[in-house]
């Protein structure tokens, strides 16, 4: 699907290069694209490359329904080293101790949270107080590992491919083997959106494919516009599932995002 002409609402699937960080990938594109509104769903680290999800103009309000897709890397361990930071840019020490096994946890994972992140405690990013020289007890969080395949090894590196939650630390998950750290990091994928198809610049219809779609009128389309319900009468899903938005659309088109309210739909963010 082509992307809105205007460039006013539209998702851009861009191939972050290693030496970077995020935040040099969106002022880059902010500068490009002069007087557009732009955002991101998701950052890299700045040794890691791969997928990011880069919104314009009024797709920015989307983020929320593609932070939490699930996300997929190609990782690479190197073998009896150890790093302060779990990656290349940390202090490295050969230890020469190679793991006893190679296989990777996968299911429900207990993860503490490392003091290299942007997660905010107490109002300030950890990373700014890593960078003063500070250690404090961060937050532990429970991640899902779908996937952790391993591809290759030759007793100094060792290559995955990771599926995972979003908000999974690939370097905390590769320090679990012991004398390992995450040497290359490439996201591959965010939900069905993939990196061959970085350069692409989506529709927001076509971004949330993921989503089940609701067909309007054109009078629907004119309400939901001005924010009002819509009735919805399909079966409501069982008492311990909660209920997945809606892509409104008009002639494929993205008019809103919806949750289902009793027997309504609720326009939750609009596009048009």
């Amino acid at each position: 699907m082509a992307a809105d002409p205007t460039g006013t609402a539209s998702i851009l699937l861009c191939d972050k290069p290693a030496g970077i960080t995020s935040h040099d990938l969106v002022a880059q594109i902010r500068r490009e694209r002069r007087g557009v509104k732009v955002g991101h769903a998701g950052t890299l680290d700045p040794f890691a490359t791969g997928l990011m999800l880069i919104l314009l103009g009024r797709a920015t309000r989307l983020q929320r329904y593609l932070l939490g897709l699930p996300k997929t890397y190609r990782a690479t361990a190197r073998l009896g080293w150890r790093s302060t930071t779990g990656d290349p840019d940390g202090e490295l020490t050969e230890t020469g101790r190679a793991p006893a096994g190679l296989e990777l946890p996968t299911g429900r994972v207990e993860q503490q949270v490392p003091m290299t992140a942007a997660v905010r405690v107490d109002g300030e990013r950890l990373y700014r107080r890593a960078h003063r020289g500070e250690q404090i007890e961060t937050p532990v969080r429970e991640v899902m590992v779908h996937r952790a395949e391993l591809l290759d090894a030759d007793g100094r590196r060792a290559g995955y491919e990771i599926e995972c939650s979003a908000g999974t630390y690939v370097r905390t998950l590769i320090e679990t083997l012991g004398d390992a750290y995450c040497e290359q990091l490439r996201r591959i994928a965010i939900g069905p959106l993939r990196i061959e198809d970085a350069g692409t610049e989506l529709e927001p219809a076509a971004a949330l494919s993921f989503l089940d779609e609701r067909a309007l009128s054109e009078d629907e389309a004119r309400r939901v516009g001005h924010g009002q319900r819509l009735a919805f009468d399909e079966p409501a899903p069982e008492a311990n599932q909660a209920a997945a938005p809606l892509r409104l659309t008009l002639e494929g088109r993205l008019v809103a995002v919806a949750v289902r309210e009793g027997d309504a739909l609720r326009p939750e963010v609009v596009l048009a």
